[in-house]
């Protein structure tokens, strides 16, 4: 089963077994201990269903484990289910911004460093690990396909500056991302100090019919923004980090010179 197809799944019969039980949103909310319009954001999918809301649903609706048994059924193929809603908008996007203070976008990691990077949980199984890997690397054919969407994407000076066996690899491939007409890349130099943009990662999605979509990730997961007050807020913090970094040309030669430290690959 296609993850994409599983959470839709999910979520119908969410809908369907609260119907059955004969409980409104607000009801349900109660019960659960979640409110009416984070049962609505569930049902519609503009909020993820994680694991704890599907064992409580599960536990009110007497389910007999049948929502967590979709939910992990939908994690098989390496997506997440909490990254479903922001799958489904960056597929559709016209425009796309990222920032992350630690670590290169996933649209412009290389298959080393994306593995490397999906190891810092030492927990997963190998075979979890490569799913994930491949899921990262099918994102990216968006910015392949006869209509890309524009990438804007900010990093930090002190990710390319992380000295190891991959990077000199990744520096690489940031410079011939970086020849593509739709993907621009800048660098936030180290004399920036301080900026907003450390207190973690964004992305945002422009859609085809103008709207705006966020989305922020966390150690345990992530979520969508998409209220008007939330995403004026990430907006405003997105043009202050992009305004502490270098125009493109001097953030491409920044590139050069970081990796012409790594020496030949």
């Amino acid at each position: 089963m296609e993850g994409e197809q599983g959470v839709d799944l999910l979520r119908v019969q969410l809908r369907k077994q609260r119907a059955l039980a004969g409980m409104n949103q607000d009801e349900f909310g109660r019960r659960t201990n979640y409110s009416a319009s984070t049962v609505s954001a569930v049902e519609t999918g503009t909020r993820a269903v994680d694991l704890p809301y599907a064992r409580r649903a599960d536990e009110i609706l007497e389910t007999g484990g049948l929502f967590e048994s979709l939910l992990r059924t939908a994690q098989q193929d390496g997506r997440p289910a909490w990254f479903m809603p922001w799958l489904k908008a960056e597929r559709a996007a016209r425009q796309l911004r990222c920032f992350h203070p630690t670590l290169i976008p996933g649209l412009l990691q290389t298959e080393n460093y994306a593995r490397a990077v999906l190891r810092f949980d030492d927990t997963r199984p190998e075979q979890e690990i490569e799913q994930q890997v491949a899921v990262r690397l099918e994102r990216q054919e968006i910015l392949h396909r006869d209509r890309p969407p524009q990438l804007v994407a900010v990093i930090d000076e002190s990710v390319l500056r992380r000295r190891d066996a991959i990077m000199a690899e990744q520096l690489a491939h940031l410079l011939r991302m970086a020849e593509l007409p739709h993907v621009h890349i800048q660098i936030i130099p180290a004399s920036a100090g301080l900026h907003v943009g450390l207190s973690g990662p964004m992305l945002l999605a422009r859609l085809p019919d103008g709207t705006c979509v966020g989305h922020l990730e966390s150690q345990l997961g992530g979520e969508e923004t998409d209220t008007e007050e939330r995403l004026a807020t990430l907006l405003a913090r997105w043009e202050c980090v992009r305004g502490v970094a270098l125009p493109e040309d001097l953030s491409i030669a920044l590139i050069k010179e970081v990796e012409s430290r790594h020496g030949p690959q």
